[in-house]
């Protein structure tokens, strides 16, 4: 995986209107927040996304294809911490 840092400058982009947070689990894993700044309503939380396969810009952008498909959908996502 890219660094965190550079993921998370790219996870940002995608979400130009919303703001993207991503951060490291302890276990490795990643916690990617999706939310409204302003009123700070969470679209989208996944709390156990797995950092696999997440090591190019492609990979990342398919990724936030996605996450958007599944914010426009109304769905929200939550991964168990396991």
């Amino acid at each position: 995986m890219i660094s965190i840092v550079e993921f998370n400058r790219i996870m940002a982009s995608g979400f130009q209107r919303l703001c993207c947070d991503c951060t490291l689990n302890s276990d490795g894993s990643l916690r990617i927040s999706i939310y409204e700044p302003q009123s700070g309503r969470v679209d989208l939380l996944l709390t156990c996304v797995s950092p696999e396969g997440l090591n190019s810009i492609r990979s990342i952008s398919n990724l936030i294809g996605e996450l958007r498909a599944e914010i426009k959908a109304g769905r929200r996502g939550f991964a168990a911490v396991g």
